[in-house]
């Protein structure tokens, strides 16, 4: 065998590898109830802000942990442990991704994806009259 048919091969081997390594990696989106039935895999839930709880974050203890209560797509509610520091903005989210697994009796996210309302309301920024745009 030629060397470049070795090399060829072993190249073709460690793309199988990676892609291999990145399926197996990838989580999933998913709700509170798969989540918490299969503890320790990691999953995306996406849910809303339960306003009516306490949000807790105190920086001078840990400023890696900021815990509140979520409620996913299908109103299951769970208490979240993020650890990170407190989003800008997290109590005017729209809705909440987070990324993380269950331990215990609460979801540990790793990070968290917030969709926060837009500054455009009908496509006009805020405080223009739309009368003053002028006409195309």
């Amino acid at each position: 065998m030629k060397k470049t048919h070795i090399i060829l091969i072993v190249i073709i081997a460690v793309a199988i590898a990676a892609i291999v390594g990145s399926i197996s990696d990838s989580s999933t989106y998913a709700d509170f109830d798969e989540a918490f039935s299969n503890v320790g895999e990691e999953y995306h839930v996406v849910g809303k802000l339960n306003r009516d709880r306490p949000t807790i974050y105190n920086p001078k203890k840990n400023a890696d942990k900021f815990v509140f209560y979520m409620l996913d797509n299908n109103g299951i509610e769970r208490q979240v442990d993020l650890m990170k520091s407190k989003p800008q903005d997290f109590e005017r989210s729209e809705q909440i991704v987070l990324i993380g697994k269950a331990v215990d009796d609460k979801f540990v996210a790793r990070d968290i994806l917030m969709k926060c309302p837009s500054k455009y309301e009908d496509g006009t920024p805020q405080g223009v009259n739309p009368e003053n745009i002028p006409k195309a």
